[in-house]
């Protein structure tokens, strides 16, 4: 079994990853790291949220910086400021025991951006940012990006879906000429194999993760029969049965999840709602309740609910379907995380059945009839 010490990673980020219990390779980690370490290439990673990715490239990224230089050179952009957050704490804490310090800045929508303004202007060696938030700063002209050798496209796919691609463009030429891009994603849609295409060289490396099994492995998938009148009374059935225990309700429409969340709580749940509407604030203060478990519940729509990444999530439960098959995978991925088991139940209407043999053969899942 190859530990990191076989892979390329020096010791003093073996020593922090041991203390944070990482101490064998995800298949990603296998698969990228040496290459990442010791060429200077472009890069497509294929792989899940949960599957070890931050450390996948993070580490590669954290080696090939110099301290010495005050410069910004490496850059990764992610969809969602939970997730830019998340990357930043965590290259943070890889650093630890580094005899010399590397400094990482996260900027974002939602925050004050005199504040990332005045962080930046402090040495920084790593940038962690959302799109939209980045190319503030840049038409600003407060932030370099000419020093970057490296750049990271996180959850591309995610991105993209989001309404980034105009900002991914423009950042992708702006940091043009030495850099690199490492690119990973979940799925492959076509608007991921443009960016693949016109800024990658067509022969970098890639690596994929279960390609055949894009849906993790760990999660077991239901569906129940119900008819619009009895919806309701179903979903409240399940919960009970499903006692103590956290999940995610998704509704396609954020009307649907104002209903639905005002609706269980008259009837006594401890839920939240995430929906596109609310202010950054009042999005925090639900998904602070919810990760410190004040709330046992969170109703979201599709796109509120990218980048949430929770511990001990036993179930997904999809009050309708998900238009699209990616959709699917992107919502049942919140549960199952870190090597865990997860159920994912789908309630559907009589004539939603063939739906469920579509996604079945796309992505390659057996649902159970509960």
């Amino acid at each position: 079994m190859e530990n990191f010490s076989d892979l390329g990673i020096q010791q003093s980020f073996i020593q922090s990853l041991k203390e944070l219990k990482i101490t064998i390779p995800t298949e990603i980690q296998r698969k990228a790291i040496p290459v990442l370490l010791q060429s200077h290439t472009d890069f497509v990673g294929l792989a899940q949220t949960g599957t070890g990715k931050t450390a996948a490239y993070g580490l590669p990224i954290l080696h090939k910086i110099n301290p010495e230089y005050p410069e910004i050179q490496a850059l990764i952009l992610s969809p969602t400021r939970e997730l830019v957050q998340q990357i930043k704490k965590q290259l943070f804490k890889f650093t630890k025991y580094e005899s010399k310090k590397i400094f990482v800045e996260a900027v974002f929508g939602g925050e004050k951006i005199d504040i990332q303004i005045k962080n930046l202007q402090r040495t920084t060696h790593v940038v962690v940012a959302t799109p939209g938030r980045l190319i503030d700063l840049i038409e600003r002209g407060d932030i370099d990006l000419k020093k970057v050798k490296t750049l990271v496209l996180d959850e591309a796919d995610e991105m993209l879906s989001m309404g980034f691609k105009q900002d991914l463009n423009r950042i992708l030429r702006y940091t043009d000429g030495q850099r690199k891009t490492w690119l990973f994603s979940a799925t492959m849609p076509e608007e991921v194999q443009r960016i693949i295409k016109n800024y990658m060289n067509p022969n970098s490396p890639r690596a994929e993760v279960n390609r055949d099994n894009q849906v993790n492995e760990n999660i077991s998938h239901f569906y129940f029969k119900t008819t619009l009148k009895e919806k309701y009374d179903n979903l409240v059935a399940l919960l009970e049965q499903k006692g103590a225990e956290r999940g995610i309700i998704f509704c396609r429409t954020k009307a649907g999840v104002q209903s639905l969340t005002t609706k269980l709580q008259e009837d006594g749940f401890s839920v939240g709602a995430l929906e596109g509407n609310m202010q950054q604030r009042d999005r925090e203060k639900v998904m602070r309740a919810f990760k410190n478990e004040s709330l046992q519940l969170l109703i979201s729509t599709d796109v509120s609910a990218r980048g949430i990444d929770v511990q001990d999530l036993a179930y997904i439960i999809h009050h309708q379907l998900p238009e699209k098959d990616e959709y699917y995978t992107h919502r049942s991925g919140r549960t199952a995380r870190a090597g865990k088991k997860g159920a994912s139940i789908v309630l559907i209407l009589p004539n939603e059945l063939e739906r469920i043999y579509q996604l079945q053969k796309a992505l390659k899942i057996q649902f159970k009839a509960i």
